[in-house]
């Protein structure tokens, strides 16, 4: 059994708390003006492709690093104490960029902006999880987390929609400062989540970090279940969330200006928040079901980037659509299969197989864009996800659908 707090009867009042604290912690997360634009800093700045992916690798091998020890770290003490540092760091890293642009300072943001996302991840999931576990709201959990998706990709928009303008105002510096105030307005909105935890079952049997890393690889290895679950997501989840990095150059790449970049962006993001809007719908879909949504996204996203027209972005748009209903219902699946103690835990352990599967997207993505197109990398990189959806069909690999 789920080892988490004393069930209470929930009201309506504490679920809209923990939701619309949730719903703004997401929009704020993402409202981040440096988003759309920073390959293109980086680029404008001289590095090469090659170099960009470099910054990107380094970024994933700091999550890699860090993702299991806060994962353990939030099942052991506050997880919102977790979420409201991460953003701090994340502010700190986006301002050496703009105050010092260059190789190395793009290096230390990443590592900043790599340990904010392992605070995060894990920390977040499980606290929201938990909390709705707690009010007997716990079967709104994919319907909450895809709101909160789309919510974040809405910030995204945003921070799209705006980052053009502001860059024709201010340059780099003016969306880096507004950057920075969006990471700082997160850990504001952060410290308002609820957090109900029963201590002793938090410390796990035999007090202590290791203790609780080990209970939750325990389970890992004991279930398959859940050892399919923690599969799924990285198969789900991480090539897309690589490419997404890359998007501002393929869109560059149909031959539209720059300013124009970030207006595009938001119809493939349009796309994202429609599928995240889609998971409380989508929740109940089994394994034929879910395969058939990974085909049909690769498919869409194959042919609108190959293409190399602006009009084929809503093919894009479209596929990432499908992604991200994919990759909320893989991390719902996850958590309805968790029973033990280190939920954030085990999904961090998720979160490093996302993190490694994506530094060999970013290794791949280097050698295929430096000889082809970007149009045609986004294109090969369909193909991973007909092959998750074949062995969503034959089953094997991430258990059996307990949907």
């Amino acid at each position: 059994m789920t080892l988490s707090p004393a069930r209470v009867p929930g009201t309506g009042a504490e679920v809209r708390r923990l939701t619309a604290t949730l719903y703004g912690y997401a929009f704020l997360d993402d409202l981040v003006l440096l988003y759309p634009v920073y390959a293109l800093l980086f680029a404008d700045t001289g590095l090469t492709v090659g170099q960009i992916s470099s910054l990107f690798v380094l970024w994933s091998m700091t999550g890699v690093l860090f993702e299991i020890p806060s994962g353990v770290w939030a099942d052991t003490v506050s997880r919102r104490l977790l979420l409201w540092a991460g953003p701090l760091l994340g502010a700190l890293g986006f301002g050496l960029w703009v105050l010092f642009p260059s190789y190395w300072a793009f290096a230390a943001g990443f590592v900043l902006w790599g340990v904010r996302g392992a605070l995060g991840t894990g920390a977040l999931e499980a606290l929201v999880y938990e909390e709705l576990d707690r009010l007997g709201a716990a079967d709104r959990y994919a319907r909450v987390m895809g709101r909160s998706q789309a919510a974040a990709l809405l910030g995204v928009m945003a921070a799209m929609g705006l980052a053009g303008p502001v860059l024709a105002l201010g340059g780099y510096g003016a969306v880096g400062l507004a950057s920075v105030l969006a990471c700082l307005l997160t850990a504001v909105v952060a410290a308002r989540f609820p957090e109900h935890r029963d201590g002793e079952k938090n410390r796990g049997e035999g007090d202590g970090w290791v203790a609780t890393l080990r209970a939750g690889l325990a389970e890992a290895r004991g279930n398959r279940s859940v050892r399919g679950a923690l599969l799924l997501v990285p198969a789900v989840a991480a090539v897309w969330g690589a490419l997404d990095e890359y998007t501002s150059l393929l869109v560059r790449d149909t031959g539209v200006a720059d300013t124009t970049v970030p207006w595009l962006l938001l119809l493939v993001w349009a796309g994202a928040t429609a599928g995240g809007l889609l998971a409380g719908a989508g929740e109940h879909l089994n394994d034929p079901g879910l395969a058939a949504l990974l085909a049909g996204s690769a498919v869409a996203l194959a042919v609108g980037a190959a293409a190399g027209t602006p009009v084929a972005l809503v093919l894009v748009a479209l596929a990432f659509g499908g992604f991200q209903l994919a990759h909320v219902l893989a991390d719902a699946r996850l958590q309805r299969r968790i029973e033990g103690s280190g939920r954030a835990t085990l999904t961090s352990v998720a979160g490093v197989g996302t993190e490694v599967t994506t530094i060999c997207v970013y290794g791949a993505y280097a050698v295929i864009a430096s000889a082809t197109s970007h149009g045609s990398a986004f294109a090969l990189f369909a193909l991973p996800y007909l092959v998750t959806g074949l062995l969503l069909v034959v089953r094997r690999p991430f258990g059996t659908d307990a949907q």
